[in-house]
């Protein structure tokens, strides 16, 4: 059963929530640093082959992955902003986009006693390409790479 919660609260928005029984600063780190990255951050059967990380206002980020049957993917942006451990906005643009532009991507990072609250918000530049977005199977990809998170945090003994 998935733990994501997906919403859309306007035309062009995809809202996607998910508490994970882990520090606020180690979810950060999960979605910051390369090495961390590359342990979890895709759908199961996916992989991170390659992956950069300026981590910074008007920094750039790149990550392409391998899948099944050699299928290969990649995305990049620029990151707007970072307020760590808070706070990270991002713009995203895949090079075989499935929807035309880029998605600008706000990740919010509350703590909640030894939990971490993740809101992730979405924003298309149409409802047209929001709901392009929506008929592919991301929410199921962020989920499974979510529970790759969780059991990287467990490996790690953060969580319980």
């Amino acid at each position: 059963m998935s733990r994501l919660a997906v919403t859309t609260p306007t035309d062009t928005e995809i809202v996607m929530t998910r508490v994970f029984d882990a520090p606020r600063e180690r979810v950060f780190a999960a979605f910051t640093t390369p090495d961390l990255l590359k342990r979890w951050y895709g759908a199961r059967g996916w992989h991170i082959v390659e992956c950069a990380v300026d981590l910074r206002a008007g920094g750039a980020w790149r990550f392409v992955w391998t899948g099944p049957d050699g299928a290969r993917m990649a995305s990049g942006g620029v990151y707007r902003e970072v307020v760590a451990p808070r706070r990270l906005v991002l713009t995203e643009a895949f090079d075989d986009s499935w929807y035309p532009g880029e998605c600008l991507v706000t990740h919010r990072f509350a703590e909640r006693g030894a939990t971490t609250a993740l809101t992730t918000t979405l924003l298309y530049p149409s409802r047209e390409v929001r709901d392009t977005a929506l008929s592919y199977p991301m929410a199921r990809g962020v989920e499974e790479g979510f529970a790759r998170m969780e059991e990287m945090f467990t490996q790690e003994g953060i969580v319980r």
